[in-house]
């Protein structure tokens, strides 16, 4: 038997075959263009899933499940996009209307349960039933895996780890609270920071890494800048793994998973960034090294996570 996973983004949709050893044996892509009707969406996305069916001779009927990983606030038991700002979507009957086209089961998760799933299922979590995942993207994503199972909340809404506080009252955060996880620990935050670090101190070769161009400033640069002895970025970075080592903490005093995982481009710096993690928390978990510190390390599927993840949907609850 085999099962579709779906990654609806915001560009692009991407959608994969995958086998029961957990590898994707057929993927294709096609563009969202959001702003057509979710109809138009929905039907793309299944005539996505039949095309690779046929490319590999696969009967509809050897189709165990469909899940979908989708952005926004999911209403995971009823199959519905409550809110999505990526889309201007509300109250979308995702699962209803996929069913249109398959007989199979079909649900639906945020795009970051899935892709915590996908790295538990066949990536650098395999080893662990507990997880948490953090995507360090333009914004903050929050994956739960607890026992093998997305954990949703009891509502829709739930699990929404970039919006908890961090700094009440602080930086302003886009969904209109201040203060909160994304806005410090997101790329976003972190270049924020670097050019207000750069604008403050011109001889910094935060600068001259930018030829003199703040438009410039990426989520590599603070890193580079620091590795090369510049004070000003130093404590750039030294303050987004404050931030981030803090916003760990907090989840594993929650969760206590078996390990928490970082996604995004942030995460190209490898051991720079997860070394000083998991000092940090060492020394601020409650416990202290009398208890259970995890692992804090980076995602490795990349964008099949997701694919991954919705696919295993159905057999995470149901594990």
């Amino acid at each position: 038997m085999y099962r579709a996973g779906i990654d609806l983004g915001g560009t692009n949709i991407k959608a994969g075959i995958v086998d029961e050893q957990q590898h994707i044996i057929a993927e294709a892509s096609v563009p969202t263009n959001v702003e057509r009707p979710y109809q138009d969406i929905i039907r793309d996305m299944a005539e996505l899933v039949k095309t690779l069916l046929k490319q590999k001779g696969i009967g509809e009927t050897q189709l165990k499940s469909i899940g979908i990983g989708s952005p926004g606030t999911i209403d995971a038991v009823h199959g519905v996009v409550l809110y999505s700002n990526n889309f201007g979507w509300e109250n979308v009957p995702l699962t209803e209307q996929l069913k249109k086209y398959f007989s199979c089961p079909i649900v639906v998760s945020n795009d970051a349960n899935c892709a915590a799933l996908g790295e538990v299922k066949a990536g650098a979590a395999r080893h662990a039933k507990n997880a948490i995942l953090l995507t360090l993207g333009t914004g903050v994503g929050g994956g739960i895996i607890l026992d093998g199972k997305v954990f949703e909340g009891a509502h829709a809404g739930g699990a929404e780890l970039g919006h908890t506080s961090l700094i009440c009252g602080g930086e302003p955060c886009t969904c209109g609270r201040k203060g909160c996880v994304e806005a410090y620990v997101s790329a976003t935050a972190l270049i924020r920071d670097a050019k207000r670090a750069a604008q403050q101190y011109p001889e910094s070769s935060l600068n001259a890494m930018c030829e003199g161009d703040l438009s410039h400033m990426n989520g590599k640069i603070p890193f580079d800048a620091a590795q090369d002895g510049d004070t000003a970025a130093e404590k750039v970075v030294n303050d987004y793994i404050c931030y981030l080592g803090e916003t760990i903490t907090n989840f594993v005093n929650i969760f206590r998973p078996d390990i928490v995982l970082l996604s995004g481009g942030i995460c190209n710096q490898g051991k720079k960034l997860t070394e000083p993690l998991e000092t940090y928390i060492q020394d601020k978990c409650f416990g202290g090294s009398k208890a259970f510190i995890p692992e804090v390390a980076c995602a490795v599927l990349g964008n099949k996570a997701g694919i991954i993840g919705a696919a295993n949907l159905i057999s995470g609850k149901e594990r």
